[in-house]
């Protein structure tokens, strides 16, 4: 499959990486679990490494309107840790969307439930369309049948996710893989957030991603970092 690249230009920095990860066992939950109970940087409610909401909204907005049979749409955000992509698409969505965040570590599930509901000197958080729902379960992302049903989400979002699990071994990056697209609903759009190069990603999806196209948008540069959004599509 032909590798289609885009350039979505943003411009809001993104957020620093509390402390350095260089040499960690980024698929070990221990790690993230003391990651996640650690003070945040400025004291922020959330904690985004690569960016947050705000810099992608204009890549995933468009497909939240377009997202077929489904209304809301239900979107999976597979490692959410304490970022802001599940909250974001929550409170400034103008489209209805039914979220759901999941990740490994009880420690990341247990601060986003508490903000969720107005927790840590915060106010509860509330939806900007009416019929916007936010759920944030523990999961492990390579098995996700505990959570997700077969081809029961429209939109997967996936950032550094694959990049922290094949940290541990490539096997269990294509068992993430393999997990996100059995969720995935025929024409839902999955879409990996990384700073890899396009060169050593997309051989990976499309080997991996039978009846599916893949593509590429170019994001940034934020901070002087470019990053990619790789977007593996069912046929329409």
């Amino acid at each position: 499959m032909a590798a289609l690249r885009g350039t979505l230009l943003l411009t809001r920095p993104k957020s620093a990486l509390a402390g350095s990860l260089a040499g960690s066992c980024l698929a070990d939950r221990c790690l993230w679990d003391r990651l996640h109970a650690q003070p945040r940087v400025g004291n922020g409610p959330t904690f985004d490494w690569f960016f947050g909401y705000e810099e992608v909204q204009e890549l995933l907005l468009p497909l939240l309107q377009e997202a077929p049979a489904a209304s809301p749409p239900r979107v999976l955000d597979v490692g959410c840790g304490t970022s802001n992509l599940c909250t974001g698409l929550y409170t400034q969505s103008p489209y209805p969307v039914d979220v759901l965040g999941v990740d490994f570590s009880p420690v990341a599930v247990a601060h986003m439930n508490s903000l969720l509901q107005g927790g840590q000197g915060q106010a509860p958080l509330y939806p900007r369309h009416p019929d916007s729902h936010l759920r944030f379960m523990q999961a492990d992302a390579q098995n996700l049948r505990p959570v997700a049903a077969s081809g029961s989400f429209q939109l997967l979002l996936d950032k550094g996710t694959w990049d922290a699990v094949a940290r541990g071994g490539l096997p269990g990056a294509y068992q993430l893989l393999s997990e996100c697209l059995r969720v995935l609903s025929p024409k839902g759009t999955l879409i990996q957030f990384s700073d890899e190069d396009p060169d050593v990603r997309l051989p990976c999806l499309e080997q991996r991603s039978p009846g599916r196209t893949v593509a590429v948008q170019e994001l940034g540069p934020f901070r002087g970092i470019t990053y990619f959004a790789y977007l593996v599509k069912g046929y329409y």
